[in-house]
């Protein structure tokens, strides 16, 4: 009942309208003023921000904020891939045969979340990790490995939450939802795919590098409000090391796997 309940109202609350509404006033120069509560609330370390609160335009802007070069050192070990966002760790583990992996008890498909089969099969047996970035966290995605962009293509409509009520109650908001797809190769004949999901019902991922060339530690996109990042890996090739622990907090640049 709670999860009827729940979906019915995201249903209700999520359109065009309250979309444009929720941009506009968190883009308003209006808006600046928050920007002191919302660090204080968040306990935002403002020592590792490229810039002055001050200086942010809107409360928006300050979402996709930057940080100071250094402040997040790249392990840039060839064996290792690294965290691509701050985030929080919501699931890891393996993908069953089926293609199946599962998140706060619900079951998702990879074809579902792919959108195909061909790309599903590849990382049946694999391995996934599903990192959760709250409103608080810095916004922007890094490559987690040096490698070769095969193809990037959008899925999806809308975007509905994906914390913790959305993960517990939406419907597989994860493989559902406004997703930006990056499949990449690494090693010559490995892949790895980072799945970057929208979500508080704006679709809004920006990406920063289009070239086919990703480096290690170097920015590729961003997202406008919290989400959540899938990185899916094939079988036999990684396996994660020990700071990889459900409900965690990871760093970008911090190592979460190493190649086997």
């Amino acid at each position: 009942m709670k999860e009827k309940i729940y979906q019915r109202l995201i249903e209700l609350s999520n359109g065009k309208i309250s979309s444009i509404v929720l941009k506009r006033i968190t883009s308003s120069s209006l808006s600046k003023n928050l920007i002191h509560n919302f660090t204080k609330v968040y306990n935002i370390d403002m020592n590792e921000v490229s810039k002055d609160v001050n200086y942010f335009s809107s409360l928006q802007d300050f979402f996709v904020r930057t940080l100071k070069e250094g402040v997040r050192p790249i392990n840039h070990d060839d064996d290792c891939f690294i965290s691509p966002v701050d985030a929080k760790i919501e699931s890891f583990g393996d993908i069953k045969s089926d293609a199946v992996f599962t998140v706060k008890n619900k079951y998702y498909s990879l074809h579902d979340l792919l959108g195909n089969a061909e790309s599903a099969e590849k990382y049946i047996n694999g391995k996934f990790v599903v990192f959760y970035l709250s409103p608080a966290n810095y916004h922007r995605v890094h490559s987690p490995l040096d490698a070769t962009v095969i193809r990037q293509f959008v899925l999806g409509r809308k975007s509905y939450p994906v914390n913790q009520l959305g993960l517990k109650y939406g419907k597989k908001p994860i493989s559902h939802n406004y997703r930006l797809i990056s499949e990449l190769q690494y090693d010559d004949e490995k892949f790895f795919t980072l799945v970057k999901v929208g979500a508080m019902f704006v679709n809004s991922i920006e990406l920063t590098n289009r070239t086919t060339t990703w480096k290690k530690g170097e920015e590729v996109g961003y997202f406008s409000f919290g989400s959540t990042v899938v990185l899916l890996f094939e079988k036999n090739t990684i396996k994660f090391t020990n700071n990889v622990q459900k409900g965690h907090t990871v760093k970008m640049g911090e190592t979460i796997a190493i190649m086997v």
